[in-house]
């Protein structure tokens, strides 16, 4: 089941003090007697889409077999560093028979404790398919390195409903650049090469339809990407057509920080232009 929400980029540009928070949380959530279970596994994967609107994935587990997997959005206060989050969907579960998944709400604190990022708090919610109330209880939840479970690429319902359609030729990947970054932020514009002659691409990134068959020119096609640490990344340009002089051709321009990278990328009907990067903390 897919959220309403139009996420219209993959993971979007942050400022400020919310981005602090950007990245992989994980510690334990607890539920009082009669729950299914008294404590749970919890990893939050959030990502702004700017200084005070959050969105994300939230993984409460008993085991990496035994999960719920939601989509959650909500909203941050710089200035009481209070959060509260909303799951909006459950996207996939694997539980015990006689367990409901809650749809969440978390209220939650964000402080450091010494160096390490912590937040800390309470949740509420209602079981899934129905508006019972699940039986509550906290959060503790510390900054990690790596994630348990695998990062999501965001996209809109639109984009997702086409893919599934999708039926691309097999064909073998070229890496043209491999980036180390120093920062999570990175902006991509996409440019016709050479003369523009109707190249035509889409656009994946870690498998993750973000572009279907836009045409390039002398004007940029945009992507802002806030890429979570320590996680590897793949852009890969599919070329829908070799335009009227082949093959397909296009200037990257990757801005990464201060930074900026031109990769000029060449396409055909046998192989899919890839660029690797990853942001290590």
């Amino acid at each position: 089941m897919r959220s309403g929400i139009a996420i219209l980029l993959l993971l979007l540009t942050v400022t400020g003090s919310a981005q602090n928070l950007t990245g992989i949380w994980r510690g334990k959530r607890t539920q009082g007697a009669q729950g299914c279970f008294p404590e749970y596994g919890l990893e939050l994967h959030i990502y702004f889409s700017n200084e005070q609107t959050i969105m994300g994935n939230a993984y409460t587990y008993v085991s990496k077999e035994q999960y719920v997997k939601t989509l959650f959005t909500g909203r941050y206060n710089p200035q009481t560093k209070r959060l509260v989050l909303i799951e909006n969907s459950v996207l996939s579960y694997n539980v015990p028979a006689s367990c409901i998944p809650c749809i969440k709400t978390y209220q939650l604190s964000f402080s450091k404790q010494g160096k390490e990022p912590t937040l800390d708090g309470q949740w509420t919610g209602h079981e899934m398919g129905n508006k019972n109330a699940c039986i509550p209880g906290n959060i503790t939840l510390h900054m990690e390195p790596q994630p348990i479970f695998p990062v999501t690429i965001p996209q809109s319902d639109s984009l997702a409903l086409l893919q599934q359609k999708l039926q691309l030729k097999q064909r073998e990947k070229e890496v043209v650049q491999t980036l180390k970054l120093d920062t999570s932020l990175i902006k991509i514009d996409l440019y016709d090469n050479a003369e523009i002659d109707d190249d035509t691409v889409s656009v994946f990134l870690n498998g993750a339809l973000l572009l279907y068959k836009k045409r390039l020119t002398d004007k940029a096609l945009t992507l802002s990407i806030n890429t979570m640490p320590n996680t590897d990344y793949e852009l890969m340009m599919y070329a829908e057509n070799l335009g009227r002089i082949p093959p397909n051709t296009s200037l990257m321009i990757v801005t990464v920080g201060k930074k900026r990278y031109e990769i000029r990328i060449s396409s055909s009907e046998q192989k899919s232009a890839v660029v690797r990067f990853r942001y290590d903390l």
